[in-house]
């Protein structure tokens, strides 16, 4: 069965979703994302990915006092990434209560500190976070495109352990036309045995029964279900059939 990953983005402390990463394209949907989080959990989630979009254009984390608040009042997984860029930022993740975090930016631009981090809280705490721009890696936000090709990219963290890769197709995010299938399908070929976790672009359930059908072990999705494309009914009963 596939994973359904709601995703909760933060601005202000305000769950809001960007169209494509633009900032300037920002939709507030709920200004207490603590009653997000919990009406995820009453559906019967049991992850969430949680981003905090001020710390990930600021370069350190902002958001953290929502982040403790939702573990505290849930039992949900937290994923949090957004502005995790030292290993104080790191600290202050798992401190308030994340249960993993995604690094983007700084598996680019600090390669040996996301390597040492690997090593030392383990693939099942560390989270490669593969934002993608016409095949290449976005970094900061998804305010710069950097020089690494995708592939080349998971290949080398691959070597060093990761098990886990969250891959968003900035180009299909918020736009709710669709996930990139062929795209994560390309991905499980190069890489078996990778927790591939597809963002971007989902739509309603049949795209997520679609990523299912492909193999896709997870997916994360946010502005389907914020917009009602994707009711919380309908994550229960896949869940409960599957």
């Amino acid at each position: 069965m596939i994973e359904i990953v709601p995703a909760i983005d933060l601005i202000d402390g305000k769950c809001v979703r960007l169209t494509q990463g633009d900032y300037t394209q920002k939709k507030v949907y709920n200004q207490n994302p603590l009653e997000v989080a919990k009406s995820f959990e009453a559906a019967g989630i049991r992850r969430l990915h949680l981003v905090d979009l001020d710390g990930a254009k600021a370069q350190h984390i902002v958001n953290y006092r929502v982040l403790h608040s939702i573990a505290a009042h849930t039992s949900l997984m937290i994923d949090f990434g957004g502005g995790v860029k030292t290993d104080a930022d790191l600290r202050i993740a798992f401190d308030n209560g994340a249960s993993m975090i995604t690094g983007g930016s700084i598996a680019v631009k600090d390669p040996e500190t996301f390597r040492r981090w690997i090593s030392d809280y383990g693939s099942d705490r560390i989270i490669l976070g593969s934002d993608v721009k016409d095949g290449m890696i976005a970094l900061s936000g998804w305010t710069e495109t950097s020089s690494l090709e995708l592939s080349t990219f998971i290949a080398g963290y691959r070597a060093k352990g990761i098990a886990q890769v969250i891959c968003t197709d900035i180009s299909r995010d918020g736009m709710m036309h669709g996930p990139a299938v062929e795209l994560y399908q390309s991905l499980l070929k190069q890489f078996p045995g990778l927790y591939l976790i597809a963002s971007g672009g989902v739509s309603c359930m049949k795209d997520i029964i679609t990523l299912q059908e492909a193999g896709v072990p997870a997916v994360i999705t946010g502005k389907a279900i914020y917009e009602g494309k994707i009711t919380l009914e309908e994550i229960s009963e896949l869940m409960n059939y599957s």
